[in-house]
């Protein structure tokens, strides 16, 4: 059995190759995306798609995805998730911005 302290050491693992991938992948390089306290991360809605990868690299339980009604209700979908960030608990550190696959995470001014 996966002990805790083992389990932080692989999602950390993670979390790095994570955001290695995606800034060769996007051509973004951290220096470039704000960081830091005074920051917070905001989700362009019409971009997400709800994939959850945003989930996966927040270590600090910000981010949550939440039911959206569908803007075009001619096309029958049970479920359309989009992801929330939870200001209070963001502490900046742009790891959503750089694991989210369609750009739909910014980071803006708290």
């Amino acid at each position: 059995m996966t002990g805790l302290d083992e389990l932080k050491r692989r999602r950390e693992i993670e979390a790095a190759r994570i955001k290695e991938s995606m800034e060769k992948a996007l051509e973004i390089h951290s220096n470039d995306i704000k960081e830091g306290e005074e920051f917070v991360a905001f989700v362009i809605k019409d971009q997400c798609i709800g994939c959850d990868q945003c989930l996966l690299v927040c270590d600090d339980n910000a981010i949550e995805l939440i039911d959206e009604p569908l803007r075009t209700p001619g096309i029958e979908i049970e479920v359309n998730k989009k992801a929330l960030i939870i200001r209070d608990e963001c502490t900046g550190c742009r790891l959503c911005v750089l694991a989210c696959p369609t750009n739909a995470i910014k980071m803006i001014d708290r």
